[in-house]
């Protein structure tokens, strides 16, 4: 996060709407490829959220319900917040349909937003930039950068600023870019003109629904993350439950079915960041290759990576699991078994599992 002087000693521009204008631009110079302004009241999202955290859909991401109202008041936790600048970066990777390595079981499937470099640090300082030229044009003024960090709602202010609408998978979807971007937001006291939120285009298609492997998506707009692939790879601590453990096939880190399902994601273009183009050859790897790494390699290779976060234990429980899956050769039971004397209770437990789901 990065923050300015407090909101109350701002100076207003006395032109907002060309002001506006020229932030749009400044951001697209900076690599985001859109931007749009909203304001802050979210008080329908958070009564959506409020009913998901009831229903216990957010597993073990007890940090979802922290923080009260300051998730749909944004002015609660940065006082003096009028506007929200939110911006989004485009990151698919420049290759062959992504399906054709979901269906190579010998493949480690890795989501196609982390095959590169980390996008937190870098987006931040590229908003920070974007605050900075804000404030040569119109003086100092109050804002703070957030980039999927904080308790802040930034798909439902993705949607109010007009960067795409709300898929029935809960992601946002954009006309021309699908889903394969990030989000950033600029909270700022800037008295800036607002944006209209775009239709919504998912009309009656359910593809996103019919599509998820583990059947996460209970009802459009509503996610189970106890039975989504992203959570129970990279939110979920513990065991994986026994029952969903043959439908993550080869997904070792994150999951992108929904996206892949979606019709509009036929439009969206390759990302232009270099940073986000993959690293360390994880958009090829095998699964074999993957788990013969110790935690040393896994720290080194992982580097600059949204990966790391995971931490070894859950990266070789998620392999241990996709080798499960496989047609199951010896050398597969072979690298299983070298494992099982060193490996954690965690991972002991998911390597048993797949040892005598091989040899059924």
């Amino acid at each position: 996060m990065a923050y300015s002087t407090a909101m109350s000693d701002a100076k207003h521009p006395c032109d907002p709407a060309g002001l506006a204008r020229r932030i749009k631009q400044w951001a697209f110079e900076l690599g985001f490829q859109q931007a749009g302004i909203t304001d802050t009241a979210l008080e329908e999202a958070g009564a959506r959220l409020r009913k998901w955290l009831s229903r216990g859909f957010h597993g073990e991401m007890e940090y979802m319900a922290r923080h009260g109202s300051k998730r749909w008041r944004p002015a609660e936790l940065v006082p003096g917040t009028l506007r929200v600048i939110s911006v989004r970066m485009d990151y698919r990777p420049p290759e062959a349909d992504p399906r054709l390595h979901l269906k190579d079981p010998a493949a480690a499937y890795v989501s196609r937003y982390a095959l590169g470099r980390d996008y937190h640090k870098l987006m931040r300082k590229r908003l920070q930039r974007l605050a900075a030229r804000i404030a040569e044009e119109a003086g100092p003024f109050g804002y703070r950068v957030f980039v999927d960090s904080a308790p802040v709602m930034e798909k439902p202010l993705a949607v109010k600023a007009g960067l795409g609408w709300m898929g029935k998978h809960t992601n946002l979807v954009n006309r021309e870019a699908g889903s394969w971007f990030f989000l950033g937001e600029l909270y700022t006291d800037l008295p800036l003109p607002v944006d209209e939120p775009v239709t919504d285009h998912c009309g009656r298609c359910t593809a996103c629904i019919d599509l998820c492997p583990t059947r996460a998506i209970v009802e459009p707009w509503v996610v189970d993350a106890r039975r989504c692939i992203s959570y129970l790879t990279i939110e979920h601590p513990g065991s994986i439950p026994m029952e969903l453990r043959p439908l993550l096939g080869n997904r070792v880190y994150g999951c992108d079915d929904c996206l892949l399902a979606c019709p509009w994601n036929r439009f969206s273009p390759p990302g232009q960041e270099p940073d986000f183009l993959p690293r360390n050859g994880l958009d090829r790897a095998t699964l074999l290759e993957l788990f013969s790494w110790n935690e040393e390699t896994f720290l080194m290779r992982t580097e600059g990576s949204a990966i790391r976060r995971i931490g070894h234990e859950r990266w070789q429980r998620n392999l241990a699991v996709a080798l499960g899956n496989t047609e199951g050769d010896a050398e597969v039971a072979r690298a299983l078994r070298s494992r099982l004397e060193s490996a954690t209770p965690l991972v002991a437990e998911h390597i048993r599992w797949a040892l005598e789901r091989l040899s059924d």
